[in-house]
């Protein structure tokens, strides 16, 4: 396997090696309202895939997330990288998300008790959410976010209002061995994409 270097924020390193396992038992649901298990997302022998962990289906930059990696997904299709965008809310939540951004259906998911979340100690709380200097990011993508904006909808917040204060994160697995992880520290903390697309053109090539 090719030496993969990624910076300290972003090692595998605090999590368990059993990590792929034990999230591969999580069941969510497809776009479409079907149960799913996510280790039957990927090839767990040598499937190379990147889990994008959204925040709520209703948070606009949520929506902004799912447009980058829209606009990424023929890079990740064309290195044979399964995408699995997983948000916080019901089916018809990502419904709402996958009709409006748009977003392809087939490569979304929703997590309504945040249960792959949980696994992976993603960041929860108000502070999170409201006050974390993280969150600070957003300010230097405003053009992006005004874009989403055009479509967006408060409509597919989750009916469940404690799913807001859950945060995200991105994940790259290469069959059942996880390679970068990084959790977002605040709303709309996202990973570098392009530090995610060059891990992945590393490990197909």
């Amino acid at each position: 396997m090719p030496v993969v270097r990624v910076s300290s924020s972003c090692s595998p390193a605090g999590f368990s090696e059993s990590i792929s396992e034990i999230l591969g038992d999580v069941s969510i649901f497809t776009a479409a309202g079907e149960s799913v298990m996510i280790k039957d997302l990927w090839d767990q022998e040598e499937g190379v895939a990147v889990v994008a962990l959204l925040r709520h289906f209703g948070c606009i930059c949520c929506w902004e997330l799912a447009s980058t990696l829209k606009e990424s997904k023929s890079r990740f299709d064309s290195a044979g990288v399964k995408l699995v965008a997983v948000g916080v809310g019901t089916p018809e939540n990502a419904r709402i998300l996958a009709e409006r951004l748009p977003f392809p259906m087939d490569s979304l998911y929703a997590d309504p008790d945040r249960n792959a979340y949980d696994v992976l100690g993603l960041y929860y709380g108000f502070g999170r959410t409201f006050f974390n200097r993280a969150s600070a990011s957003v300010f230097s993508r405003f053009g992006a976010l005004k874009k989403v904006g055009k479509n967006y909808t408060i409509k597919a917040t989750p009916d469940d209002r404690s799913s807001i204060l859950q945060q995200g994160g991105i994940f790259v697995f290469k069959g059942k061995q996880l390679l970068y992880a990084r959790k977002d520290k605040g709303t709309g903390d996202h990973s570098p994409l392009e530090e995610v697309l060059n891990i992945c053109c590393t490990l197909v090539n």
